[in-house]
């Protein structure tokens, strides 16, 4: 069939599309749940009700911003950094940025010698740079 791979991608979009929508009641009842032990019910689904609108305000002006075209595709051809590229992915994807950042904060809290390999990886790029031209 010619639209075989079409069918099965647009299946594949609307499982996925149904699997984040039950992921995202789950998650606001859970958090009116957590909320509802410390406040009252009223203040609990207000609470709720603004977090989840923040999070679709930021979703929105993150796909509107891709769909203008303001992300910069004419990057320079010399090697990035560690740092530039964190700084690149929390400029074009602030959502999975935050979730990284959140991901590396409880990896250095759990191994704090770990602190010390990711500071050497960011100024690994100068170290480099420095050894090149004391050799000339």
């Amino acid at each position: 069939m010619v639209g075989q791979g079409l069918i099965k991608r647009a299946v594949a979009t609307f499982v996925a599309a149904g699997a984040s929508f039950v992921s995202m009641v789950a998650l606001g009842a859970t958090v009116y749940y957590l909320l509802l032990l410390a406040v009252s019910p009223l203040i609990a689904a207000a609470v709720t009700a603004l977090l989840f609108a923040l999070i679709a305000a930021i979703v929105a002006l993150v796909f509107l911003r891709k769909a203008r075209g303001d992300d910069e595709d004419d990057y320079d051809d010399e090697p990035e950094g560690l740092g530039v590229r964190a700084m690149r992915l929390f400029q074009q994807r602030p959502i999975l940025g935050a979730a990284a950042a959140l991901a590396g904060g409880f990896i250095f809290l759990r191994n704090p010698a770990l602190a010390t390999m990711v500071a050497a990886a960011f100024t690994e790029k100068g170290r480099a740079a420095n050894r090149s031209s004391r050799r000339r």
